[in-house]
This record gives structure tokens, sequence and C-alpha cells, in this order.
């Protein structure tokens, strides 16, 4: 068994990635890793939008996973 933490952020990067590419599908645009970042990027940088402490640090992981700085 794995870090609870660990668990906890990957399961949350997923639940924003897999968010983002389905709304792009539904855009009818291709989901490429640096469009993703870029989304990701977009939607962090809204500061209206509360998040909890574990969604703002899943977003900020994909970001650098997909090559991007936070």
């Amino acid at each position: 068994m794995g870090n609870t933490k660990d668990e906890a952020l990957y399961e949350e990067m997923c639940r924003v990635v897999g968010k983002v590419v389905l709304e792009m599908r539904d855009l009818g645009q291709e989901p490429k890793h640096i469009v993703i970042a870029g989304v990701v990027r977009t939607m962090l940088a809204n500061s209206k939008i509360k998040r909890s402490e574990l969604t703002q640090e899943a977003m900020e992981t994909v970001i650098r996973a997909l090559g991007y700085q936070a």
C-alpha cells in the first residue's frame, strides 16, 4: 500500500486531466498534452474559484508533469 497523500494527489490529478480532456472532446478539440497543460494553467490562474489544497497541488503537478511551470 502506498502513501495515502500521494494516492489522493494522483487520483485528483487524474480527475482534473480527465475533466479537461472530456471538455475538449466535447468542443471538438484534440487533447494534446501542451493544450491540456495550457487549459489547466488557465484554470489555475482564475483566483475567483475556490479550490481545495489537494486540487491546487494536483493542478500544479499536472502542469509540471506536462512540461510547464506552474
